[in-house]
């Protein structure tokens, strides 16, 4: 029934590194987008990129040169490379599918539990 599953997170200093995966149904994957969005307590689920067809991705400003989004299709896996973390990096970070090119969470339509990452300074 859980069609995307989050792995990865974790605790990091600020200047580490995480590699968040998302495993997703063999439907979901061949079919939608898959982005990464993350929130934390308090606030607005906001979005930090995706991925679609052609390898087209989108980075929010605040991720971008940081972060990596790639897909391996063998293994209908996700996965989101996080480098030179900060601690305003610190939320639940959720896998998402969907079949517009967005940025908002409205739109997608498939997500998964979530995953912590909490960054240090």
């Amino acid at each position: 029934q859980v069609q995307l599953v989050e792995s990865g997170g974790g605790l990091a200093q600020a200047g580490g590194s995480l590699r968040l995966s998302c495993a997703a149904s063999t439907s979901i994957f061949s079919r939608y987008g898959m982005g990464w969005f993350r929130q934390a307590p308090g606030k607005e689920r906001e979005f930090v990129t995706v991925t679609w067809s052609g390898g087209n991705t989108w980075y929010a400003d605040s991720v971008k040169g940081r972060f990596t989004i790639s897909r391996d299709n063998a293994k209908n896996t996700v996965y989101l490379q996080m480098n030179s973390l900060k601690p305003e990096d610190t939320a639940a970070y959720y896998c998402a599918a969907g079949l517009s090119r967005t940025r908002s969470p409205t739109s997608y339509s498939y997500w998964g539990q979530g995953t912590q990452v909490t960054v240090s300074s």
